[in-house]
Protein backbone atom coordinates (compact mmCIF):
# COMPACT_ATOMS: atom_id res chain seq x y z
CA UNK A 1 0.00 0.00 0.00
CA UNK A 2 1.37 3.43 -0.98
CA UNK A 3 1.98 6.02 1.73
CA UNK A 4 0.05 9.29 1.50
CA UNK A 5 0.74 12.96 2.16
CA UNK A 6 0.00 14.08 5.72
CA UNK A 7 1.14 17.74 5.57
CA UNK A 8 2.59 20.21 3.03
CA UNK A 9 4.78 23.19 4.00
CA UNK A 10 6.24 24.69 0.82
CA UNK A 11 8.80 22.19 -0.50
CA UNK A 12 8.61 20.11 2.71
CA UNK A 13 6.10 17.24 2.67
CA UNK A 14 5.42 14.80 5.52
CA UNK A 15 3.97 11.29 5.46
CA UNK A 16 2.43 9.75 8.62
CA UNK A 17 3.67 6.34 9.83
CA UNK A 18 5.22 5.47 6.47
CA UNK A 19 7.56 2.56 7.18
CA UNK A 20 8.70 1.76 3.63
CA UNK A 21 11.15 4.63 3.07
CA UNK A 22 14.88 4.87 3.72
CA UNK A 23 17.02 7.96 4.36
CA UNK A 24 18.04 9.94 1.20
CA UNK A 25 15.78 7.77 -0.99
CA UNK A 26 14.30 9.38 -4.09
CA UNK A 27 10.47 9.32 -4.11
CA UNK A 28 7.67 10.51 -6.39
CA UNK A 29 5.17 12.76 -4.59
CA UNK A 30 1.49 13.16 -5.50
CA UNK A 31 -0.50 12.39 -8.65
CA UNK A 32 1.91 14.52 -10.72
CA UNK A 33 4.81 12.36 -9.45
CA UNK A 34 6.99 15.27 -8.33
CA UNK A 35 10.61 14.33 -7.62
CA UNK A 36 11.49 14.40 -3.92
CA UNK A 37 14.08 13.09 -1.46
CA UNK A 38 13.62 11.64 2.03
CA UNK A 39 15.53 13.87 4.48
CA UNK A 40 14.09 12.70 7.81
CA UNK A 41 12.69 9.41 9.17
CA UNK A 42 11.13 8.98 12.62
CA UNK A 43 8.79 6.42 14.12
CA UNK A 44 5.90 8.78 13.43
CA UNK A 45 6.76 10.92 10.37
CA UNK A 46 8.77 10.64 7.15
CA UNK A 47 9.96 14.06 5.92
CA UNK A 48 10.50 14.67 2.21
CA UNK A 49 11.93 17.72 0.40
CA UNK A 50 10.39 18.17 -3.04
CA UNK A 51 12.59 19.48 -5.87
CA UNK A 52 9.62 20.88 -7.82
CA UNK A 53 6.83 23.38 -7.28
CA UNK A 54 4.30 21.94 -4.81
CA UNK A 55 1.43 24.31 -5.75
CA UNK A 56 -1.76 22.28 -6.16
CA UNK A 57 -0.52 19.31 -4.12
CA UNK A 58 -3.17 17.94 -1.71
CA UNK A 59 -3.16 15.99 1.54
CA UNK A 60 -3.96 12.34 0.91
CA UNK A 61 -2.19 12.09 -2.45
CA UNK A 62 0.11 9.04 -2.73
CA UNK A 63 3.90 8.93 -2.34
CA UNK A 64 5.74 6.35 -4.45
CA UNK A 65 9.11 4.89 -3.33
CA UNK A 66 11.88 4.17 -5.89
CA UNK A 67 14.36 2.24 -3.74
CA UNK A 68 17.34 4.32 -4.95
CA UNK A 69 18.87 7.71 -4.03
CA UNK A 70 18.65 10.84 -6.20
CA UNK A 71 21.00 9.99 -9.08
CA UNK A 72 22.60 11.71 -12.05
CA UNK A 73 22.41 9.96 -15.42
CA UNK A 74 25.91 9.74 -16.88
CA UNK A 75 26.70 9.06 -20.52
CA UNK A 76 27.31 10.68 -23.95
CA UNK A 77 25.23 13.82 -24.55
CA UNK A 78 26.03 15.71 -21.33
CA UNK A 79 28.56 18.08 -22.93
CA UNK A 80 27.00 21.14 -24.66
CA UNK A 81 23.64 20.39 -23.02
CA UNK A 82 21.69 22.62 -20.63
CA UNK A 83 20.08 21.02 -17.56
CA UNK A 84 17.98 22.18 -14.63
CA UNK A 85 19.02 21.41 -11.03
CA UNK A 86 17.91 17.76 -11.18
CA UNK A 87 19.45 17.08 -14.62
CA UNK A 88 16.40 17.45 -16.80
CA UNK A 89 17.34 18.75 -20.28
CA UNK A 90 15.88 22.24 -20.70
CA UNK A 91 16.04 22.35 -24.54
CA UNK A 92 13.90 19.18 -24.67
CA UNK A 93 11.50 20.57 -22.06
CA UNK A 94 10.93 23.68 -24.20
CA UNK A 95 9.70 21.42 -27.02
CA UNK A 96 7.19 19.64 -24.78
CA UNK A 97 6.20 22.30 -22.20
CA UNK A 98 7.09 25.73 -23.61
CA UNK A 99 9.10 28.42 -21.83
CA UNK A 100 8.29 27.35 -18.25
CA UNK A 101 9.35 24.18 -16.45
CA UNK A 102 6.36 21.93 -15.82
CA UNK A 103 5.90 19.74 -12.73
CA UNK A 104 6.32 15.99 -12.86
CA UNK A 105 8.28 16.01 -16.11
CA UNK A 106 10.27 12.77 -16.35
CA UNK A 107 12.27 13.41 -19.51
CA UNK A 108 15.38 11.23 -19.83
CA UNK A 109 18.50 13.34 -19.25
CA UNK A 110 20.25 12.19 -22.43
CA UNK A 111 19.14 11.98 -26.08
CA UNK A 112 18.12 8.33 -26.56
CA UNK A 113 17.63 8.63 -30.34
CA UNK A 114 21.02 10.06 -31.32
CA UNK A 115 23.53 7.55 -32.70
CA UNK A 116 27.23 7.72 -31.80
CA UNK A 117 30.25 6.23 -33.62
CA UNK A 118 31.32 3.70 -31.00
CA UNK A 119 34.80 2.16 -30.88
CA UNK A 120 34.90 -0.90 -28.61
CA UNK A 121 38.25 -1.15 -26.80
CA UNK A 122 37.86 -4.63 -25.22
CA UNK A 123 37.36 -8.17 -26.48
CA UNK A 124 35.72 -11.34 -25.17
CA UNK A 125 37.78 -12.84 -22.36
CA UNK A 126 39.17 -9.55 -21.05
CA UNK A 127 39.05 -9.03 -17.28
CA UNK A 128 37.63 -5.62 -16.35
CA UNK A 129 37.20 -3.80 -13.05
CA UNK A 130 35.65 -0.49 -11.93
CA UNK A 131 36.81 2.49 -14.01
CA UNK A 132 38.14 0.47 -16.97
CA UNK A 133 37.14 1.90 -20.37
CA UNK A 134 35.26 -0.52 -22.63
CA UNK A 135 34.27 1.82 -25.48
CA UNK A 136 34.80 5.37 -26.73
CA UNK A 137 32.83 7.74 -28.95
CA UNK A 138 33.27 11.37 -30.10
CA UNK A 139 30.81 13.28 -27.91
CA UNK A 140 31.70 16.65 -29.46
CA UNK A 141 34.50 17.75 -31.79
CA UNK A 142 36.67 18.44 -28.70
CA UNK A 143 35.68 15.72 -26.20
CA UNK A 144 36.01 11.96 -26.64
CA UNK A 145 33.60 10.18 -24.31
CA UNK A 146 34.96 7.10 -22.57
CA UNK A 147 32.38 4.64 -21.23
CA UNK A 148 33.70 3.07 -18.04
CA UNK A 149 32.76 0.03 -15.97
CA UNK A 150 30.84 1.37 -12.93
CA UNK A 151 32.92 1.50 -9.72
CA UNK A 152 32.73 -1.54 -7.42
CA UNK A 153 31.98 -3.84 -10.42
CA UNK A 154 34.40 -6.36 -11.95
CA UNK A 155 34.19 -9.41 -14.15
CA UNK A 156 35.03 -11.05 -17.49
CA UNK A 157 33.78 -9.86 -20.90
CA UNK A 158 31.55 -12.58 -22.39
CA UNK A 159 30.09 -10.52 -25.25
CA UNK A 160 31.12 -7.36 -27.10
CA UNK A 161 29.56 -5.66 -30.13
CA UNK A 162 31.49 -4.72 -33.27
CA UNK A 163 32.45 -1.07 -33.86
CA UNK A 164 29.56 0.91 -35.33
CA UNK A 165 26.73 3.35 -34.63
CA UNK A 166 24.81 2.85 -31.37
CA UNK A 167 22.35 4.71 -29.16
CA UNK A 168 23.09 5.35 -25.47
CA UNK A 169 20.76 2.58 -24.23
CA UNK A 170 22.09 -0.12 -26.58
CA UNK A 171 24.05 -2.97 -24.98
CA UNK A 172 27.77 -2.64 -25.76
CA UNK A 173 29.29 -5.48 -23.70
CA UNK A 174 28.21 -8.19 -21.25
CA UNK A 175 30.20 -8.90 -18.11
CA UNK A 176 30.16 -12.10 -16.12
CA UNK A 177 30.57 -10.73 -12.62
CA UNK A 178 32.67 -12.45 -9.95
CA UNK A 179 29.41 -13.64 -8.41
CA UNK A 180 28.55 -15.50 -11.66
CA UNK A 181 25.75 -13.12 -12.64
CA UNK A 182 25.81 -11.65 -16.17
CA UNK A 183 25.45 -7.87 -16.47
CA UNK A 184 24.71 -5.92 -19.65
CA UNK A 185 26.54 -2.59 -19.90
CA UNK A 186 25.18 0.21 -22.09
CA UNK A 187 26.76 3.65 -22.58
CA UNK A 188 24.83 4.97 -19.55
CA UNK A 189 25.34 4.61 -15.81
CA UNK A 190 23.72 6.28 -12.81
CA UNK A 191 25.39 7.68 -9.70
CA UNK A 192 24.02 9.15 -6.46
CA UNK A 193 24.68 12.91 -6.57
CA UNK A 194 25.51 13.25 -2.86
CA UNK A 195 28.15 10.51 -2.93
CA UNK A 196 31.61 11.29 -4.31
CA UNK A 197 32.93 8.90 -6.97
CA UNK A 198 35.81 6.65 -5.79
CA UNK A 199 39.44 7.24 -6.79
CA UNK A 200 42.71 5.31 -6.50
CA UNK A 201 44.53 8.08 -4.63
CA UNK A 202 44.85 11.84 -4.28
CA UNK A 203 47.93 13.40 -5.86
CA UNK A 204 49.89 16.47 -4.71
CA UNK A 205 48.60 19.77 -6.08
CA UNK A 206 51.51 21.23 -8.05
CA UNK A 207 50.17 22.57 -11.38
CA UNK A 208 48.42 25.92 -11.82
CA UNK A 209 45.11 26.47 -13.55
CA UNK A 210 46.26 29.02 -16.14
CA UNK A 211 43.50 31.59 -16.65
CA UNK A 212 45.21 34.34 -18.64
CA UNK A 213 44.14 36.87 -15.97
CA UNK A 214 47.30 38.50 -14.59
CA UNK A 215 46.03 39.26 -11.08
CA UNK A 216 45.09 35.57 -10.71
CA UNK A 217 47.95 33.74 -12.48
CA UNK A 218 50.70 35.91 -11.04
CA UNK A 219 49.56 37.40 -7.73
CA UNK A 220 46.86 35.01 -6.39
CA UNK A 221 47.16 31.74 -8.37
CA UNK A 222 44.90 28.70 -8.12
CA UNK A 223 46.05 25.12 -8.65
CA UNK A 224 44.39 22.45 -10.76
CA UNK A 225 42.38 20.43 -8.27
CA UNK A 226 42.14 23.39 -5.90
CA UNK A 227 39.19 25.35 -4.55
CA UNK A 228 38.69 29.12 -4.67
CA UNK A 229 36.00 31.52 -3.47
CA UNK A 230 35.06 34.80 -5.17
CA UNK A 231 33.17 36.88 -2.58
CA UNK A 232 31.83 40.28 -3.54
CA UNK A 233 28.82 42.56 -3.11
CA UNK A 234 26.25 43.40 -5.76
CA UNK A 235 27.77 44.71 -8.99
CA UNK A 236 31.42 43.90 -8.19
CA UNK A 237 31.81 41.48 -11.09
CA UNK A 238 31.57 37.94 -9.64
CA UNK A 239 29.67 36.60 -12.64
CA UNK A 240 31.86 38.50 -15.10
CA UNK A 241 35.03 37.10 -13.49
CA UNK A 242 33.65 33.57 -13.67
CA UNK A 243 32.70 34.09 -17.34
CA UNK A 244 36.30 35.13 -18.09
CA UNK A 245 37.65 32.07 -16.28
CA UNK A 246 35.21 29.78 -18.09
CA UNK A 247 36.25 31.20 -21.46
CA UNK A 248 40.00 31.22 -20.99
CA UNK A 249 41.19 28.80 -18.29
CA UNK A 250 43.11 25.74 -19.49
CA UNK A 251 40.63 23.16 -18.14
CA UNK A 252 39.41 20.56 -20.65
CA UNK A 253 35.75 20.89 -19.62
CA UNK A 254 33.77 23.67 -17.92
CA UNK A 255 30.75 22.93 -15.71
CA UNK A 256 28.85 26.17 -15.11
CA UNK A 257 26.23 26.02 -12.33
CA UNK A 258 23.84 28.99 -12.19
CA UNK A 259 22.48 28.36 -8.69
CA UNK A 260 19.68 30.80 -7.85
CA UNK A 261 20.93 33.27 -10.47
CA UNK A 262 18.75 35.98 -12.02
CA UNK A 263 16.98 34.73 -15.14
CA UNK A 264 18.35 37.46 -17.40
CA UNK A 265 21.92 36.68 -16.27
CA UNK A 266 21.47 33.00 -17.11
CA UNK A 267 20.05 33.98 -20.50
CA UNK A 268 23.17 36.08 -21.09
CA UNK A 269 25.38 33.11 -20.14
CA UNK A 270 23.52 30.76 -22.49
CA UNK A 271 23.67 33.22 -25.39
CA UNK A 272 27.32 34.19 -24.80
CA UNK A 273 28.57 30.64 -24.50
CA UNK A 274 26.77 29.56 -27.68
CA UNK A 275 28.42 32.40 -29.66
CA UNK A 276 31.91 32.17 -28.18
CA UNK A 277 34.72 30.46 -30.07
CA UNK A 278 37.15 28.41 -28.00
CA UNK A 279 40.54 30.13 -28.57
CA UNK A 280 42.47 26.86 -28.35
CA UNK A 281 40.49 24.93 -30.97
CA UNK A 282 38.50 27.53 -32.94
CA UNK A 283 35.36 25.52 -32.13
CA UNK A 284 32.28 26.81 -30.25
CA UNK A 285 32.95 26.97 -26.51
CA UNK A 286 29.81 24.88 -25.91
CA UNK A 287 31.73 21.88 -27.32
CA UNK A 288 33.42 21.58 -23.91
CA UNK A 289 30.83 23.15 -21.60
CA UNK A 290 27.97 21.83 -19.47
CA UNK A 291 25.43 24.39 -18.20
CA UNK A 292 23.17 23.81 -15.20
CA UNK A 293 20.57 26.58 -15.05
CA UNK A 294 18.68 26.98 -11.81
CA UNK A 295 17.24 30.49 -11.74
CA UNK A 296 16.02 32.26 -8.60
CA UNK A 297 12.34 31.67 -9.42
CA UNK A 298 12.79 27.88 -9.70
CA UNK A 299 11.89 25.70 -6.67
CA UNK A 300 14.19 26.44 -3.76
CA UNK A 301 15.10 22.82 -2.98
CA UNK A 302 16.40 22.27 -6.52
CA UNK A 303 19.14 24.82 -5.79
CA UNK A 304 20.69 22.41 -3.34
CA UNK A 305 20.49 19.57 -5.85
CA UNK A 306 22.03 21.65 -8.67
CA UNK A 307 25.35 21.99 -6.80
CA UNK A 308 25.58 18.23 -6.23
CA UNK A 309 24.47 17.42 -9.79
CA UNK A 310 27.20 19.67 -11.20
CA UNK A 311 29.99 18.19 -9.08
CA UNK A 312 28.87 14.62 -9.94
CA UNK A 313 29.02 15.35 -13.69
CA UNK A 314 32.49 16.86 -13.14
CA UNK A 315 33.74 13.80 -11.26
CA UNK A 316 32.45 11.52 -14.04
CA UNK A 317 34.54 13.32 -16.67
CA UNK A 318 37.48 13.52 -14.26
CA UNK A 319 37.40 9.71 -14.13
CA UNK A 320 38.02 9.69 -17.90
CA UNK A 321 41.25 11.63 -17.38
CA UNK A 322 40.01 15.18 -18.06
CA UNK A 323 40.68 18.36 -16.08
CA UNK A 324 37.40 20.03 -15.07
CA UNK A 325 36.69 23.53 -13.77
CA UNK A 326 33.40 24.13 -11.95
CA UNK A 327 31.94 27.64 -11.76
CA UNK A 328 29.32 27.69 -8.97
CA UNK A 329 27.39 30.97 -9.07
CA UNK A 330 26.41 31.50 -6.29
CA UNK A 331 26.94 29.35 -3.22
CA UNK A 332 25.26 32.06 -1.08
CA UNK A 333 21.91 31.40 -2.77
CA UNK A 334 22.47 27.69 -2.21
CA UNK A 335 23.02 28.45 1.49
CA UNK A 336 19.85 30.57 1.50
CA UNK A 337 17.94 27.56 0.15
CA UNK A 338 19.32 25.47 3.02
CA UNK A 339 18.18 28.20 5.45
CA UNK A 340 14.67 28.30 4.02
CA UNK A 341 14.20 24.54 4.14
CA UNK A 342 15.73 24.40 7.63
CA UNK A 343 13.20 27.01 8.77
CA UNK A 344 10.31 24.98 7.38
CA UNK A 345 11.65 21.91 9.18
CA UNK A 346 11.61 23.99 12.41
CA UNK A 347 15.28 23.23 13.10
CA UNK A 348 17.20 25.27 15.66
CA UNK A 349 18.81 28.17 13.74
CA UNK A 350 22.46 29.10 14.14
CA UNK A 351 24.15 32.38 13.16
CA UNK A 352 21.94 34.69 11.02
CA UNK A 353 19.31 31.95 10.76
CA UNK A 354 21.49 29.54 8.78
CA UNK A 355 21.30 25.90 9.91
CA UNK A 356 23.99 24.58 12.24
CA UNK A 357 25.12 22.14 9.52
CA UNK A 358 26.01 24.90 7.00
CA UNK A 359 29.80 24.40 7.50
CA UNK A 360 29.58 20.64 6.97
CA UNK A 361 27.51 21.06 3.78
CA UNK A 362 30.02 23.58 2.41
CA UNK A 363 32.92 21.25 3.24
CA UNK A 364 31.13 18.30 1.53
CA UNK A 365 31.04 20.37 -1.65
CA UNK A 366 34.54 21.89 -1.66
CA UNK A 367 36.22 18.66 -0.51
CA UNK A 368 35.15 17.00 -3.77
CA UNK A 369 37.76 19.11 -5.57
CA UNK A 370 41.17 17.50 -6.07
CA UNK A 371 43.92 16.28 -8.37
CA UNK A 372 43.64 12.49 -8.39
CA UNK A 373 44.76 9.22 -9.89
CA UNK A 374 41.62 7.51 -11.18
CA UNK A 375 40.67 3.84 -10.85
CA UNK A 376 41.84 3.25 -14.45
CA UNK A 377 45.28 4.77 -13.83
CA UNK A 378 44.68 8.10 -15.61
CA UNK A 379 45.10 11.47 -13.91
CA UNK A 380 42.31 14.04 -13.70
CA UNK A 381 41.27 17.01 -11.61
CA UNK A 382 38.22 18.95 -10.47
CA UNK A 383 38.80 22.62 -9.65
CA UNK A 384 35.96 24.43 -7.85
CA UNK A 385 35.51 28.20 -8.13
CA UNK A 386 32.52 29.28 -6.05
CA UNK A 387 31.06 32.78 -6.01
CA UNK A 388 29.80 34.10 -2.67
CA UNK A 389 27.31 37.00 -2.44
CA UNK A 390 27.58 38.52 1.05
CA UNK A 391 24.80 41.01 1.70
CA UNK A 392 26.10 44.56 1.80
CA UNK A 393 29.64 43.34 0.97
CA UNK A 394 29.95 42.15 4.58
CA UNK A 395 32.67 39.46 4.51
CA UNK A 396 32.08 38.64 8.18
CA UNK A 397 28.74 36.94 7.42
CA UNK A 398 28.52 33.14 7.96
CA UNK A 399 28.68 31.87 4.33
CA UNK A 400 31.87 33.83 3.51
CA UNK A 401 33.54 32.99 6.81
CA UNK A 402 32.72 29.28 6.61
CA UNK A 403 33.75 29.11 2.94
CA UNK A 404 37.15 30.55 3.91
CA UNK A 405 37.71 27.51 6.11
CA UNK A 406 37.47 25.09 3.19
CA UNK A 407 39.19 26.92 0.32
CA UNK A 408 42.86 27.82 -0.04
CA UNK A 409 42.35 30.64 -2.51
CA UNK A 410 40.31 33.75 -1.71
CA UNK A 411 39.66 36.37 -4.43
CA UNK A 412 37.92 39.22 -2.59
CA UNK A 413 36.15 41.62 -4.96
CA UNK A 414 36.18 45.27 -3.96
CA UNK A 415 33.31 47.59 -4.91
CA UNK A 416 35.51 50.71 -4.99
CA UNK A 417 37.72 49.00 -7.61
CA UNK A 418 34.65 47.87 -9.56
CA UNK A 419 33.11 51.35 -9.51
CA UNK A 420 36.47 52.77 -10.69
CA UNK A 421 36.23 50.42 -13.72
CA UNK A 422 39.18 48.33 -12.51
CA UNK A 423 38.53 44.77 -13.73
CA UNK A 424 38.96 42.15 -12.49
CA UNK A 425 38.03 43.98 -9.28
CA UNK A 426 40.07 41.59 -7.08
CA UNK A 427 41.50 43.42 -4.07
CA UNK A 428 45.15 42.29 -3.84
CA UNK A 429 45.37 43.41 -0.19
CA UNK A 430 42.55 41.27 1.24
CA UNK A 431 42.89 38.33 -1.19
CA UNK A 432 45.30 35.45 -0.72
CA UNK A 433 46.38 32.11 -2.17
CA UNK A 434 47.88 29.27 -0.15
CA UNK A 435 48.92 27.49 -3.36
CA UNK A 436 51.90 29.79 -4.08
CA UNK A 437 54.48 27.52 -2.43
CA UNK A 438 53.03 24.45 -4.17
CA UNK A 439 53.15 26.12 -7.60
CA UNK A 440 56.48 28.00 -7.40
CA UNK A 441 58.49 25.05 -8.77
CA UNK A 442 56.14 24.72 -11.78
CA UNK A 443 56.34 28.44 -12.65
CA UNK A 444 60.12 28.60 -12.27
CA UNK A 445 60.56 25.45 -14.38
CA UNK A 446 57.92 26.00 -17.10
CA UNK A 447 57.88 29.82 -17.46
CA UNK A 448 61.25 31.13 -16.24
CA UNK A 449 63.56 30.69 -13.20
CA UNK A 450 62.90 34.27 -12.07
CA UNK A 451 59.06 34.17 -12.28
CA UNK A 452 58.34 33.81 -8.55
CA UNK A 453 61.06 36.33 -7.68
CA UNK A 454 59.43 38.94 -9.97
CA UNK A 455 56.00 38.08 -8.54
CA UNK A 456 57.28 38.69 -5.01
CA UNK A 457 58.76 42.02 -6.09
CA UNK A 458 55.39 43.19 -7.50
CA UNK A 459 53.62 42.10 -4.30
CA UNK A 460 56.17 43.97 -2.17
CA UNK A 461 55.69 47.19 -4.20
CA UNK A 462 51.90 46.96 -3.78
CA UNK A 463 52.25 46.26 -0.05
CA UNK A 464 54.61 49.21 0.38
CA UNK A 465 52.20 51.49 -1.50
CA UNK A 466 49.35 50.53 0.85
CA UNK A 467 51.44 51.62 3.87
CA UNK A 468 52.55 54.86 2.18
CA UNK A 469 48.99 55.81 1.19
CA UNK A 470 48.07 55.85 4.89
CA UNK A 471 50.73 58.54 5.40
CA UNK A 472 49.66 60.40 2.25
CA UNK A 473 46.08 60.58 3.54
CA UNK A 474 47.31 62.27 6.73
CA UNK A 475 50.01 64.68 5.54
CA UNK A 476 49.94 64.66 1.74
CA UNK A 477 52.36 63.28 -0.87
CA UNK A 478 54.64 66.34 -1.08
CA UNK A 479 56.51 65.59 2.15
CA UNK A 480 57.55 62.09 1.04
CA UNK A 481 61.17 61.57 -0.07
CA UNK A 482 61.76 60.78 -3.75
CA UNK A 483 62.35 57.04 -3.22
CA UNK A 484 58.92 56.67 -1.59
CA UNK A 485 57.30 58.75 -4.34
CA UNK A 486 58.99 56.36 -6.81
CA UNK A 487 57.37 53.39 -5.02
CA UNK A 488 53.93 55.03 -5.37
CA UNK A 489 54.55 55.81 -9.06
CA UNK A 490 55.74 52.23 -9.74
CA UNK A 491 52.73 50.81 -7.84
CA UNK A 492 50.48 52.83 -10.19
CA UNK A 493 52.13 51.07 -13.13
CA UNK A 494 51.58 47.69 -11.43
CA UNK A 495 47.93 48.46 -10.64
CA UNK A 496 46.86 50.10 -13.90
CA UNK A 497 49.33 48.60 -16.35
CA UNK A 498 49.54 45.07 -14.97
CA UNK A 499 46.64 44.11 -12.67
CA UNK A 500 43.89 45.93 -14.61
CA UNK A 501 42.79 44.01 -17.70
CA UNK A 502 40.49 44.76 -20.63
CA UNK A 503 38.19 41.86 -21.55
CA UNK A 504 37.29 43.52 -24.86
CA UNK A 505 40.85 43.97 -26.15
CA UNK A 506 42.13 41.19 -28.41
CA UNK A 507 45.57 41.01 -26.75
CA UNK A 508 44.57 41.89 -23.20
CA UNK A 509 41.59 39.60 -22.63
CA UNK A 510 43.95 36.60 -22.31
CA UNK A 511 47.65 36.96 -21.50
CA UNK A 512 49.99 33.92 -21.57
CA UNK A 513 52.29 33.42 -18.54
CA UNK A 514 55.43 34.29 -20.55
CA UNK A 515 54.03 37.72 -21.44
CA UNK A 516 53.00 38.23 -17.80
CA UNK A 517 56.62 37.54 -16.76
CA UNK A 518 58.06 39.95 -19.34
CA UNK A 519 55.64 42.70 -18.26
CA UNK A 520 56.83 42.22 -14.67
CA UNK A 521 60.43 42.29 -15.85
CA UNK A 522 59.90 45.66 -17.58
CA UNK A 523 58.33 47.12 -14.40
CA UNK A 524 61.10 45.65 -12.23
CA UNK A 525 63.85 47.04 -14.49
CA UNK A 526 62.17 50.47 -14.54
CA UNK A 527 61.93 50.51 -10.72
CA UNK A 528 65.50 49.33 -10.09
CA UNK A 529 67.11 51.68 -12.63
CA UNK A 530 65.05 54.62 -11.31
CA UNK A 531 66.14 53.81 -7.75
CA UNK A 532 69.80 53.76 -8.84
CA UNK A 533 69.33 57.11 -10.60
CA UNK A 534 67.80 58.63 -7.43
CA UNK A 535 70.82 57.46 -5.41
CA UNK A 536 73.07 59.19 -7.95
CA UNK A 537 71.28 62.49 -7.38
CA UNK A 538 68.83 62.52 -10.32
CA UNK A 539 65.49 64.11 -9.23
CA UNK A 540 62.33 61.98 -9.66
CA UNK A 541 60.76 64.68 -11.87
CA UNK A 542 63.50 64.11 -14.47
CA UNK A 543 62.89 60.35 -14.41
CA UNK A 544 59.11 60.67 -14.84
CA UNK A 545 59.65 63.27 -17.61
CA UNK A 546 61.13 60.48 -19.80
CA UNK A 547 57.57 59.12 -20.25
CA UNK A 548 58.75 55.59 -19.43
CA UNK A 549 56.16 55.09 -16.68
CA UNK A 550 53.25 55.99 -18.98
CA UNK A 551 54.71 53.79 -21.71
CA UNK A 552 54.93 50.87 -19.23
CA UNK A 553 51.24 51.32 -18.38
CA UNK A 554 50.31 50.99 -22.07
CA UNK A 555 52.58 48.04 -22.95
CA UNK A 556 49.73 45.56 -22.37
CA UNK A 557 48.01 47.05 -25.45
CA UNK A 558 51.09 47.98 -27.50
CA UNK A 559 52.82 44.59 -27.45
CA UNK A 560 50.86 41.76 -29.16
CA UNK A 561 50.82 38.32 -27.55
CA UNK A 562 52.59 36.84 -30.60
CA UNK A 563 55.50 39.34 -30.69
CA UNK A 564 57.11 39.18 -27.26
CA UNK A 565 60.54 40.19 -28.64
CA UNK A 566 59.30 43.79 -28.43
CA UNK A 567 59.91 43.63 -24.67
CA UNK A 568 63.68 43.61 -25.33
CA UNK A 569 63.29 47.05 -26.94
CA UNK A 570 61.40 48.35 -23.90
CA UNK A 571 64.11 47.15 -21.49
CA UNK A 572 66.88 48.61 -23.71
CA UNK A 573 65.05 51.96 -23.83
CA UNK A 574 64.78 52.02 -20.00
CA UNK A 575 68.50 51.27 -19.61
CA UNK A 576 69.42 53.91 -22.20
CA UNK A 577 67.17 56.79 -21.07
CA UNK A 578 67.65 56.41 -17.31
CA UNK A 579 71.35 55.59 -17.78
CA UNK A 580 71.66 58.84 -19.79
CA UNK A 581 70.18 60.82 -16.88
CA UNK A 582 72.71 59.35 -14.45
CA UNK A 583 75.66 60.23 -16.71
Amino acid sequence: MNSTIYSINGPVVKAYKARGFSMLEMVYVGEKRLIGEVIGVTDEFTTIQVYENTAGLKVGEPIFPTGEPVCATLGPGIISNIFDGIERPLPDMIKTDGAFVSEGNTLFSLNTEKEYDVTVTVKVGDKLSGGDVYCTCPETALITHKCMVPPYMSGEVVYAVQNGKFRVNDTIIKLRLDSGEEKELTMVQRWAIKKSRPIKKRLPISRPLITGQRVIDTIIPIAKGGAAAIPGGFGTGKTMTQHQLAKWCDADIIVYIGCGERGNEMTQVLEEFSELIDPKSNRPLTDRTVLIANTSNMPVAAREASIYTGITLAEYYRDMGYHIAIMADSTSRWAEALREISGRLEEMPAEEGFPAYLPSRLSEFYERAGYVENLNGTEGSVTIIGAVSPQGSDFSEPVTQNTKRFVRCFWALDKSLAYARHYPAIDWNSSYSEYIEDLSEWFNKNVAPDFMELRQEMSNILGEETKLMEIVKLIGADVLPDDQKLTIETARVVRVGFLQQNAYHKDDTYVPPEKQRLMMKVISTLYKRSLEALKNGVPLSDITATGLFDKAVKMKYDIPNDNLKMFDGYISEIEEKIGGLTV
